[in-house]
């Protein structure tokens, strides 16, 4: 399998995910879209391993490991910051904040919906991906990956 063919399929399996996932939201199990995903990413790992024109070095992995690690050193401080301000929302209300602070002006007074942590976790999931491919594509640029030896 060509890489261009491989990545076709990625967005065929990424389309597909997001219809199990709507899929899933409509008939309320989370069991469609947790098996869906697993099989989709079985199914990405077995085909990237029949890629024939894989052009990977040293300085690909290096760049591939050093997004990686950046990612995750950014998103955990992302994630723990805004679990700590769902964990204020969540808390806030049970505890009952006095209505006459003024910071407390803004978080809701009815119980949280377990809808905006679905929300939330899309957005964190967003977030995640989005930051690795940042990373991904500054490595690049600094290591040189997308510029030719030939001159």
């Amino acid at each position: 399998m060509k890489q261009n063919t491989f990545y076709l399929l990625a967005g065929v399996v990424g389309l597909a995910e997001v219809g199990l996932f709507l899929l899933s939201v409509h008939l309320r199990n989370p069991l469609v879209i947790t098996a869906g995903f697993i099989l989709g990413v079985g199914l990405l790992y077995v085909a990237r391993m029949t890629v024939t024109d894989v052009r990977e070095d040293e300085r690909t992995r290096l760049i591939n490991e050093k997004a990686g690690f950046r990612t995750l050193e950014v998103f955990w401080v992302i994630f723990f910051a805004v679990s700590l301000g769902t964990a204020v929302i969540g808390f806030s209300t049970p505890l009952g904040i006095p209505r006459g602070n003024p910071l407390a002006r803004h978080i809701p007074r009815d119980p949280p919906l377990l809808g905006y942590f679905g929300v939330l976790q899309m957005i964190l999931l967003c977030c995640i991906a989005f930051l690795y491919i940042a990373f991904r594509v500054y490595y690049a640029r600094k290591y040189g990956e997308w510029e030719s030896d030939e001159e």
